[in-house]
């Protein structure tokens, strides 16, 4: 298995194989919250305005996402698993559309499947990789290529990458980094309300979920996210 580790959209336009989009604060954590809340599908868009747009062909699709972190006008909801937990999304459709993670997914052009990756349901990712037992598989970090600390997509890459190689890392380490470093700042920050603290430990919910998020065909160049029970592909 050859397993590569990318980043950014650069990266998302080279991967290739069966491609993981990894997002963990917060974009694809708070979209194993929004299934787990009954969600039926996830539209995930790069453009802002075309998230406008198909929420204007569909009244009754659910508004969700940010750019710089902030909900944007007309947006139901932003991109806090804490602030939608409690929601009832049962048969809804919601599209999403953030500054990281489904830039991610729109770039990935050429990928021959993609699913998500997150903390929240990465074992239930690591045992679909092994399942499908693709020779070429990509794990994309959506955060900017030029992080200066290893961010929380590039450790949860190696992650992943670790347990498909037989390999284990201890994830009270990986917390403990993470508080420290980068991008955390965010959730601790008083005045910064686009970003609960609740969503660090929300986000770091290691194997809360036992499902993935898998791209399908949707429409017009289109995909959408559906939730897939790791039932369907255990080992």
């Amino acid at each position: 298995m050859n397993i590569k580790i990318l980043r950014g959209i650069e990266g998302a336009k080279k991967a290739t194989g069966l491609v993981v989009v990894i997002d963990v604060f917060r974009a694809f954590s708070t979209a194993c919250y929004v299934f787990n809340r009954g969600a039926e599908q996830i539209i995930p868009v790069g453009n802002i305005e075309l998230a406008y747009q198909i929420k204007k062909e569909n009244p009754n699709f659910i508004l969700m996402g940010e750019r710089h972190g902030w909900i944007q006008p007309g947006f139901e909801f932003g991109n806090s698993p804490f602030r939608i937990k409690d929601f009832d999304f049962t048969g809804k459709t919601i599209v999403h559309t953030t500054s990281a993670g489904t830039q991610g997914i729109a770039n990935a052009i050429n990928a021959e499947e993609i699913v998500t990756g997150s903390f929240v349901n990465v074992e239930a990712v690591i045992s679909y990789i092994r399942f499908r037992n693709s020779q070429d598989v990509s794990l994309v970090c959506t955060r900017k290529a030029d992080e200066p600390v290893l961010d929380e997509d590039a450790v949860c890459a190696h992650y992943i990458k670790d347990a498909l190689t037989g390999h284990s890392q201890d994830f009270n380490d990986i917390v403990d980094h993470l508080k420290r470093e980068g991008f955390a700042k965010h959730f601790f920050d008083p005045e910064r309300d686009s970003h609960p603290a609740e969503d660090f430990d929300l986000c770091l919910a290691l194997n809360k979920f036992s499902f993935i998020l898998k791209a399908d065909s949707y429409r017009d160049h289109l995909v959408c996210l559906r939730k897939i029970e790791s039932k369907a592909f255990a080992d």
